[in-house]
């Protein structure tokens, strides 16, 4: 099943594509993509319900012009993975990490897939990364290795964890500084479940700049994949329904690629998950007190 969300932010309407292709607007059913209703189990139900009763509901045409909200709203903790291909991790001089490296991100830096990203007043180095994301549906704490890690997931997203390497890199403590500009996470635009999404190990991910073919990757190259993150980030902080893990970006962004200009207003940025959706983000300054900043 897919799921969006449509409507102008803070008020978005949750829906579903039926098994006909149509988006349907589910509001008669439930608030919101939160809480219960991303459990897997709430999830086939809701698929099952869906199947059988998709003409009584609304439907949604969002290539006519209605705003495409993140799949899931903002609130949830949004857990950002580092170094976690073994090719960026070669562009960047790095070794491979012997445990995860986690950073966080502000959730208020959820956005549409095609709303613009602000590029910060003063930001000079803006990076693209295209990632995989995992949406948890069910709360994960403290799970042992015989548990089945990808029974906790509700779906996956494409995502790019925009960041703004002067913040992240040069201005001291913790990355979260870089990584939580306001539109710094575009997500979906589907929440794919499982069943559809096919195996996590194995999705080509791409981002363009401008048309040009910067990111050209695949899960596979993961040094730990979705499992071994949602076990391991479970060891130490409670994983709760809403949850966001970015889960590492592949080669290609423009830290440590000689020649490759960083984000400027204007810039087209185009980033995809084989299977999940594509998604487009058109850079423009920031306002304040309405005016740009450079």
């Amino acid at each position: 099943m897919r799921l969006l969300r449509i409507g102008p932010p803070g008020r978005e309407r949750p829906c579903a594509v039926d098994p006909g292709g149509v988006v349907r607007d589910l509001s008669e059913w439930l608030d919101d993509w939160t809480g219960p209703h991303l459990d897997p189990e709430a999830l086939a139900a809701t698929g099952d319900r869906l199947a059988r009763e998709a003409s009584a509901l609304p439907a949604v045409d969002p290539a006519g012009g209605a705003r495409i909200g993140p799949p899931v709203p903002p609130g949830g903790h949004l857990i950002s993975i580092g170094l976690n291909y073994r090719d960026h991790a070669a562009q960047a001089g790095m070794d491979l990490p012997a445990e995860p490296i986690v950073a966080s991100k502000s959730p208020w830096t959820l956005a549409g897939p095609y709303d613009d990203l602000i590029l910060p007043p003063g930001g000079s180095r803006t990076d693209w990364e295209v990632e995989l994301a995992v949406v948890i549906g069910r709360r994960a704490r403290y799970l042992p290795d015989g548990a089945d890690p990808l029974a906790y997931v509700a779906g996956y997203c494409t995502a790019n964890d925009v960041s703004e390497r002067h913040w992240l890199l040069e201005r001291g403590g913790q990355w979260i500084k870089g990584k939580s500009f306001e539109t710094f996470t575009p997500l979906g635009p589907h929440l794919v479940t499982p069943d559809e999404a096919g195996d996590p190990r194995k999705l080509a991910l791409t981002c363009k700049v401008n048309d040009r073919t910067r990111q050209d990757g695949n899960t596979a190259d993961m040094r730990f994949d979705v499992a071994e993150l949602v076990r391991y980030l479970s060891r130490f902080m409670v994983l709760q329904p809403g949850d966001v893990v970015l889960t590492g970006s592949p080669a290609g962004v423009a830290l440590g690629s000689p020649g490759t200009p960083y984000l400027r207003a204007g810039d087209l940025v185009e980033a995809e998950v084989a299977g999940l959706g594509a998604q487009r983000q058109r850079c423009v300054p920031a306002r304040v007190d309405g005016r740009e900043q450079a």
